[in-house]
């Protein structure tokens, strides 16, 4: 990595830090350290999710105009702020408003961060960029979350505040680091660029005439709401309810999902990096059905208990090791389908897709999980497996290198163009000296 792009990953790291010390613990700290109760606890956190999809519509666009290092700067102060009101709020509207600045200060860092690891990366070297960063963020929650877990306490409001204070810290520490880059447009980001000196149009029309980028968001829709859309909500009631789990095994689960991924992503990504995306994607789709009738089997095979923990613990794994394998290729596919003036609205997009099927999953899977056990593990078996017909559509639509970099072996300021007034995306080879 060059200078610039260690950079951007420190922070990155630092933010996702932050961000574990807090994120575990909102709705205790909400309905009994405030004693604010449950439902405001629930208001809380859907005011924190809806916060980011009211600013990632504008996100996109700012982020082309400005530059994503100037958006990324305000973002990190804007939740800073509301991280540490957070930790200070001892009443319902401060609580409230709190969520609404911190979820909406959060939600821009994505795109932000996203479209800076493009600008610091070409077609070739993306993949790993992105599967760094995954994997630097899971390691950065997964650390936050053990080390605050060792300072809360609630009989003591401000062990809390301390938390919040930290992640306010973290966010400063990232707007600080990423300060500190310079940006350039690497030639080889070229690889988006319109080849008839034309300026490529903008604007959501244009994205939505871009079937593949269409599809992608679609895709990125159902990952999202068959696998981080349920952890905390179906997945856990169904494990709790169906399977008869202890609570605590629920944490034991998801620390199994992370060091799956923190194990599994560089010895993955060396298997999937030279292989077709879309095919990669597909793969993911039967790894979790598959992850989905275990769970089937955890809470409707009648087996011991030992037995109905062990394979819930093992769907949460299976999971890990699916995320371990989109990393490296949905993220990437974003930037390289994106013209280049357009960058930061693909990302913003599909941002706004994963926060809609983040938002819709809990609400879908929980009262399922809890209640209808049977149809429930059938409907995101049947999920699972429309990911992988996706997947395989949406190949169709691709180029051979913006499904395969890895054939783009010697670099070339001659590259495949994927506009979205071009469909389908044909690639073109012009040989110039």
């Amino acid at each position: 990595m060059g200078a610039a792009l260690r950079r951007i990953q420190l922070g990155s790291a630092l933010s996702a830090f932050g961000l574990g010390f807090t994120v575990p613990y909102l709705y205790v700290y909400v309905a009994q350290v405030r004693d604010l109760g449950a439902g405001t606890a629930g208001v809380v956190l859907a005011v924190f999710a809806m916060a980011a999809l009211a600013v990632l519509p504008f996100t996109g666009r700012a982020i082309d105009r400005r530059g994503p290092l100037p958006v990324l700067v305000v973002a990190s102060v804007v939740a800073s702020l509301g991280a540490a009101a957070l930790g200070l709020s001892s009443d319902v509207t401060a609580a409230v408003l709190s969520a609404a600045i911190l979820g909406a200060g959060t939600a821009v860092m994505q795109p932000a961060l996203a479209t800076m690891l493009v600008w610091c990366s070409s077609t070739a070297t993306r993949t790993r960029a992105f599967a760094m960063q995954f994997f630097l963020q899971n390691l950065g929650l997964g650390i936050g979350g053990l080390v605050g877990g060792q300072i809360v306490d609630t009989n003591r409001p401000e062990t809390f505040t301390l938390l919040f204070l930290i992640e306010a810290a973290m966010f400063i520490v990232l707007g600080v680091v990423a300060s500190t880059v310079r940006l350039s447009r690497t030639p080889s980001f070229s690889d988006a660029r319109p080849t008839d000196g034309s300026k490529a149009p903008g604007g959501l029309r244009t994205l939505l005439s871009h079937r593949a980028m269409v599809q992608l968001c679609v895709l990125g829709f159902v990952l999202f709401f068959a696998c981080y859309g349920q952890f905390e909500s179906g997945l856990a009631a169904y494990g709790t309810e169906a399977a008869g789990i202890q609570p605590s095994t629920l944490g034991i689960a998801l620390a199994a999902n992370t060091a799956v991924i923190v194990v599994a992503q560089f010895v993955v990504l060396r298997l999937v990096e030279r292989r077709r995306r879309s095919r990669v994607i597909a793969s993911v789709g039967l790894i979790w059905a598959f992850a989905w009738i275990v769970a089937g089997y955890a809470g409707l095979g009648h087996g011991s208990q030992t037995m109905a923990t062990a394979a819930m613990i093992s769907t949460y794994a299976l999971f890990g090791l699916g995320e371990s394998m989109l990393s490296p290729t949905v993220a990437p596919l974003v930037a390289d389908l994106a013209p280049e003036s357009m960058v930061g609205q693909y990302n913003s997009a599909f941002a706004l897709c994963k926060q809609l099927a983040l938002a819709v999953g809990p609400a879908v899977g929980g009262p399922m999980g809890a209640t209808l056990h049977g149809p429930y593990i059938v409907t995101f078996v049947l999920f699972s497996l429309g990911i992988t017909v996706l997947a395989l559509r949406l190949g169709r639509r691709l180029t051979p290198v913006q499904d395969q970099p890895s054939i783009e072996t010697v670099p070339s300021r001659v590259v495949a163009v994927s506009l979205p007034e071009a469909e389908p995306a044909v690639a073109s080879a012009v040989t110039t000296r």
